[in-house]
């Protein structure tokens, strides 16, 4: 029987016994917690959740916290084993993490006989843990505006595929979507994107409520302040900020590299730290981004006054500091995290001293890992920058090959990233997502050597239809045998 399962698990067989018959599931669990948002999957398989212990036809779920779940060896916080046969469902985990990912696990299980009847579920045992602690998507809300709503979405889809990390590029040169309460006037900014039309940003209770939706599925929300480039929004907004005070023009193209901030201005750095402070303590997370790419008209050493500095204010906050690769042009402190996302015109050394000195990566190779490039040069969606990313483009690569004589060690984790430049409504989006997010996903979770190609677009279109149920629009790739 085809599991389609995605990522694939560290281990997984088959125990002999029939299928399980699930006409209702019964969660039981002490977490009241846990017990709501295992509900929630179990419901999005199609299966009616029962409450009363008395109806005879509810299999029961059983969740429980046990320090032994998951691989043989394994310390993984995440770490699950996951128990179907004998007309039960048991699932044991290291921690609730690990419970709602063994819950995810049986969603992606249930299967509807196309001759009716109840769902049915596969006998199986799953051990399984991740391989890599950062597993994530990289999301730009600035080049086109895309609202609470649509990140709730987004945020179910990535927790769907197991990822614990979704990031939002929230400033650049477009536009300013969050609310900065030491610079209400950045307002002026929210009303823009490329092309032009009405858009908007998260004020400071719908970053708040996204956050706390996405902590309790055990995602974390990462914000964005791009600097010292990419600022023509607030530059366009306090004229202060430019080399000769005056504001610039609003800007809704794609180009990029114009736009930069000055060290030695006097406004320079109490807006730095205005912004910085506000986003840190609006965070529940333990990471604040800032940026640092793409800043074409700047001397190295003024761009390493402004990593310093950044990195400096984020620390004071009780945050830790990420930056795009470019950030290792600057000083790098132990535990900085350094977002790696293409070679040209960088000195792949610097990066190795970055990790001697105690940097850690996360990958996000353009030609892998973008999930905005267009999948073949038809396409109708995206860009071709970094050349066409396909299915198997997304899926045949290796974290700790990307950058030559980098330590396996110093790699943090995965992460895709989609820009929208060309994006505009929640289906383009989630069409460029899917189904590359998945293969994305399985590069972050499953070692090398459980990886195969071919089962994972079968295993992939087998997880078609339940994407069609949850109203996740995806492209129909001729590399999956639909």
């Amino acid at each position: 029987m085809l599991l389609p399962l995605i990522p694939w698990p560290t281990d997984v067989a088959g125990t002999g016994d029939d299928p399980v018959a699930v006409p209702a599931i019964r969660v039981d669990t002490p977490d009241p917690a846990v017990a709501a948002l295992v509900a929630e999957q179990v419901e999005a398989a199609g299966v009616p959740v029962s409450d009363d212990p008395a109806e005879g036809r509810a299999v029961p779920f059983t969740l429980q916290v046990d320090p032994a779940a998951g691989p043989d060896g394994s310390g993984v916080e995440e770490r699950y084993t996951l128990r179907v046969g004998d007309g039960e469902i048991r699932a044991t985990a290291a921690a609730p993490v690990g419970l709602l990912h063994a819950a995810r696990t049986l969603r992606q299980l249930v299967t509807h006989p196309a001759a009716g009847g109840a769902p049915v579920v596969a006998p199986v045992v799953v051990h399984d843990a991740p391989r890599y602690a950062w597993r994530g998507l990289s999301l730009d809300v600035v080049r086109h505006w895309f609202g609470p709503d649509d990140l709730r979405a987004v945020v179910d889809l990535v927790a769907s595929f197991k990822l614990r990390v979704l990031h939002l590029h929230l400033t650049d040169d477009q536009g300013w979507r969050i609310e900065i309460p030491s610079r209400p006037e950045l307002e002026r900014a929210a009303d823009h994107q490329v092309g032009g039309g009405p858009a908007g940003r998260l004020t400071v209770d719908d970053y708040r409520a996204l956050q706390e939706y996405a902590a309790a599925r055990h995602v974390t929300i990462v914000p964005e302040f791009d600097m010292p480039g990419h600022v023509n929004a607030a530059t366009h907004v306090y004229g202060a900020l430019t080399s000769d005070g005056v504001p610039t023009d609003a800007y809704d193209g794609i180009e990029v590299g114009f736009s930069r901030l000055w060290f030695d201005n006097p406004a320079t750095e109490p807006f730095l730290r205005d912004v910085i402070g506000d986003l840190a303590r609006m965070t529940r997370g333990p990471w604040v981004h800032v940026g640092g790419d793409e800043v074409l008209t700047m001397e190295v050493a003024e761009f390493a006054r402004f990593v310093e500095l950044a990195a400096r204010i984020v620390r004071e906050h009780g945050k830790t500091p990420i930056f795009w690769q470019e950030g290792a042009r600057g000083p790098v402190e132990p535990g900085t995290l350094l977002q790696y996302w293409e070679p040209k015109g960088e000195d792949l050394d610097r990066f190795v001293a970055a990790a001697e000195a105690g940097a850690r990566f996360v990958m996000s190779p353009g030609d892998h890992a973008y999930l905005d490039m267009k999948y073949t040069a038809q396409h109708p969606l995206g860009l071709e920058w970094a050349g066409h990313v396909e299915l198997r483009d997304a899926y045949e690569w290796e974290p700790t090959a990307v950058i030559d004589g980098l330590p396996a060690s110093a790699v943090e984790g995965v992460s895709a990233a989609i820009w929208t430049e060309t994006l505009t409504t929640r289906d383009e989006l989630f069409s460029m997502l899917l189904p590359r997010l998945g293969a994305v996903a399985e590069v972050a979770w499953t070692a090398p050597e459980r990886k195969d190609f071919d089962g994972f677009t079968a295993r992939t279109a087998a997880s078609a239809p339940s994407w069609t149920a949850a109203g996740w629009a995806f492209h129909p790739t001729p590399q999956v045998a639909w």
